[in-house]
């Protein structure tokens, strides 16, 4: 018999889950079992909990969207005696199902494209950001501060003060492009060490999970 996964346990959620409530236990979830939380894994743990990992991607990729939630839906409801929270159920309905979901639209064709996983570090990466946002966004607008003063100087000599004011402001736009244009907090994240990101999964964990940890 071959397994369905069942997307709402992987989550633990309820079937009648509102998307926002299914966006919060992905944050949870995806925190829970990334594999770089893990930083001596063998592995065997290390393959374990990519593939966990990976199904609550799935999970997500699947019933965040209305379109693929309900054509999901519609296999649960006739599966009931199927349905399984290991990671392979997953791979097995992505082998089997995943073209049917449509991604031009309702009525459309399934193509190649839409039959594909989602790539489960991709998935996470927006969650990462959204939960980091509040730590990195309270930054100081050094290069605005830094553009401001060079432009006033380069204002002031070539039109005194009037040309300080307005070298001053010019100074301070650009600088402020420069300091809006890093790097994502994910792509910084991603270039780290093993063992630093686990330092700061476990950190970041903690503080989501709390007590439940």
């Amino acid at each position: 018999m071959s397994r369905f996964p069942d997307y709402y346990k992987l989550l633990n959620v309820t079937k009648s889950a509102t998307q926002d409530e299914i966006r919060t236990a992905y944050k949870k979830e995806s925190l829970r079992t990334h594999p770089d939380r893990i930083a001596n894994a063998t592995p065997a743990e290390k393959k374990k909990a990519t593939e966990r990992f990976q199904a609550v991607a799935d999970a997500y990729y699947v019933l965040s969207d209305t379109t693929r939630r309900k054509e999901y839906d519609a296999l649960y409801t006739s599966r009931k005696s199927e349905r399984s929270e290991d990671p392979g159920a997953s791979t097995n309905f992505f082998t089997q199902f995943a073209g049917m979901f449509g991604g031009g639209g309702a009525g459309a064709p399934p193509t190649a494209a839409d039959a594909e996983r989602p790539d489960a570090d991709g998935v996470f990466a927006d969650a990462f950001e959204e939960l980091l946002r509040p730590e990195v966004q309270r930054h100081a607008p050094w290069w605005a501060y830094l553009g401001a003063v060079c432009g006033a100087g380069v204002g002031f000599i070539i039109a005194n003060f009037p040309g300080l004011m307005l070298g001053a402001v010019a100074g301070n736009r650009l600088g402020s492009v420069r300091d809006a244009k890093g790097k994502s907090v994910a792509a910084v994240f991603s270039e780290l060490g093993g063992n630093q990101k686990a330092e700061i999964l476990r950190a970041l964990a903690m503080k989501v999970l709390g007590s439940t940890m």
